[in-house]
């Protein structure tokens, strides 16, 4: 479960006093996620979600992550939105961490990705993009390409133990990666603007087939837009056993195009867009695994689930193998 702190009784009682959303009904640690220490609150006047950020969130950036949902709201993508108190403060502190309650949105995330999933989700992400384009604020991609191998050294020592040359493996990778990434050592860049770099199956709901929202900005930022579909193609379009489906990634590509139609460059930049954000997810999987404690509540992601997808995306030369 990601609920890294507890919150007593008392303390959220005090901690609502300061709201006007009615009395505590109902609190839940929530499972899903592994950042921040999520919970269900139902007060009586509705459902909403409390938040507690932990270590991996920097409080200063928090702002940043609160306004672009505002933002996003008003022009019409449907994600959680702050709840300021009785004094208008959206951000405060409760068991020693930074918190904040947002809205509650209605809908089911997919346990197993289908492909009426998929087109939506493709629209729902061109539609997150289209719609940033006029958030000024930038927030820099604290793991972009410049952070992966600084994380990749702080893996070295425990990267052999989950398997046998998988540092030598990492290392060949970043070969066919860094050289060719765009914007990098005089490579054309692509457009860029607010990207969520974390649409995951769980952060997308749906109702009835049609996305009902997304959640969970924690790691949005201002990069390379097409990356976030590199995201999306790796988050949802492998199955279990790690082969592509093509299907999946055809329906998404087609229904991102259907709101914002990409530029050739940004197709041809697909297969290593792709390659750095199995790297990204890899090895942010990877340092987990080697650091978070065997008695820990939350039960660390499985890296070579990504290593997989990673040797996908080497073998891909280009667009075609995603299906366009």
């Amino acid at each position: 479960m990601a609920v890294y702190t507890d919150v007593s009784d008392e303390a959220l009682e005090a901690f609502l006093a300061d709201y006007a959303i009615g009395g505590l009904v109902a609190f839940r640690g929530i499972a899903e996620g592994v950042e921040n220490s999520n919970f269900q609150l139902r007060t009586t006047q509705g459902d909403f979600i409390l938040t507690l950020y932990e270590k991996r969130v920097n409080v200063r950036e928090l702002p940043w992550f609160l306004g672009l949902m505002q933002h996003l709201a008003v022009q019409g993508v449907t994600c959680p939105q702050p709840v300021a108190d009785k004094t208008g403060t959206t951000l405060k502190t409760l068991a020693g961490r930074p918190a904040a309650i947002t809205t509650f949105l209605p809908g089911v995330w997919p346990r197993k990705v289908r492909t009426c999933h998929c087109r939506p989700l493709g629209r729902a992400l061109a539609q997150l993009h289209e719609a940033g384009r006029s958030y000024a604020p930038v927030r820099h991609n604290s793991l972009g390409p410049a952070a992966w191998q600084p994380l990749l050294n702080s893996c070295r020592s425990g990267a052999e133990t989950v398997q046998r040359g998988l540092e030598a493996e990492l290392d060949a990778a970043f070969a066919h990666i860094l050289p060719l990434w765009p914007g990098r050592d005089g490579n054309p860049d692509l457009p860029r603007g607010q990207i969520h770099a974390d649409l995951f199956p769980d952060n997308v709901f749906f109702l009835h087939d049609s996305v009902s929202g997304l959640i969970d900005f924690y790691f949005a930022c201002t990069d390379i837009l097409a990356y976030d579909i590199a995201i999306c193609l790796n988050a949802w379009c492998f199955e279990v056993d790690g082969s592509f489906n093509v299907t999946f990634a055809r329906q998404l590509l087609q229904g991102y195009q259907d709101i914002r139609p990409l530029s050739a460059p940004e197709l041809a930049a697909l297969p290593v867009l792709a390659r750095g954000a199995a790297m990204r997810f890899l090895l942010t999987r990877l340092y987990d695994w080697i650091n978070t404690p065997a008695d820990a509540l939350v039960t660390p992601k499985d890296p070579l689930d990504y290593l997989k997808r990673l040797r996908f995306h080497l073998a891909t030369e280009n667009v075609d193998g995603y299906g366009v």
